[in-house]
């Protein structure tokens, strides 16, 4: 699936998130899994939660780690899939 960056992240109805101490736990309502994300997936779910686009989230992410931005992009892109896939999240138009 090709993720377009121009996309902005919505958090599904189904889905909760608890944050502790710098990692997540997320709840999908829809068919009762829990997700946990480290402290480096937290941040991409944080930027990607609040930013006005993919994109934007991309460039906050990069401004604040030390990485290749193809890899960041390559990572950034799996997560949102992973996240779709899940029915954790929804892609909405900018």
């Amino acid at each position: 699936m090709v993720i377009s960056f121009s996309k902005r992240i919505s958090i599904a109805k189904a889905a909760l998130i608890n944050v502790v101490d710098g990692e997540s736990v997320i709840l999908n309502l829809k068919d009762e899994r829990y997700y946990g994300l480290d402290g480096i997936s937290t941040s991409m779910w944080g930027a990607l939660t609040t930013s006005e686009s993919i994109q934007v989230a991309y460039e906050s992410l990069l401004n604040e780690y030390d990485v290749d931005g193809e890899r960041l992009r390559r990572d950034l892109g799996a997560f949102v899939e992973k996240l779709l896939e899940r029915g954790i999240v929804e892609l909405v138009d900018e």
